[in-house]
């Protein structure tokens, strides 16, 4: 299947922008793209990386719904945190041609200046191979979340 009509599936709506899959599953299904720093219209795209896949969308949802993105703040240093969105501007930034005039976008992981917005973003960022100790620290939090899971359903089919 296209990739462009794969992942309109998987947002529910067409992409408005340009981007490349850059992890898929097992079965080659988009799991993370990268954005293009400009929508198709010229707004200017602050997130890079973009969380498609079902499974991992529903299980970051599920982190931040139990106030994942406190816990995040809390355990990762704000220099590091900062420093994170630093390096995600500068390669966002680097894909913007030298000779672009207008708007561009701004911030750090999913436009965000400061602090954690959106673990969905952190967590594409690091699967991607960004060096995101925010989205390192999420996909940590998921492994233990499904395994407990596991552990549970484990104990009550006994």
């Amino acid at each position: 299947m296209d990739d462009r009509v794969r992942v309109a599936q998987l947002l529910g709506r067409e992409p408005r922008g340009a981007f490349d899959v850059v992890v898929r599953d097992d079965e080659g299904d988009p799991v993370v793209v990268r954005n293009a720093p400009f929508l198709d219209d010229g707004t200017p795209m602050p997130t890079r990386y973009y969380l498609v896949g079902t499974e991992i969308v529903l299980e970051v949802s599920r982190l931040e719904a139990r106030g994942g993105v406190r816990e995040a703040e809390a355990a990762v240093p704000a220099e590091e945190i900062r420093a994170t969105h630093d390096r995600y501007a500068g390669e966002r930034d680097a894909a913007i041609p030298t000779d672009h005039v207008g708007p561009r976008p701004t911030g750090g992981v999913g436009g965000t200046r400061t602090g954690v917005k959106c673990l969905h973003a952190h967590v594409a960022h690091a699967l991607a191979g960004g060096d995101d100790p925010v989205g390192q620290w999420a996909l940590d939090a998921i492994t233990v979340a499904i395994a407990n899971r596991s552990a549970r359903s484990s104990e009550e089919t006994s």
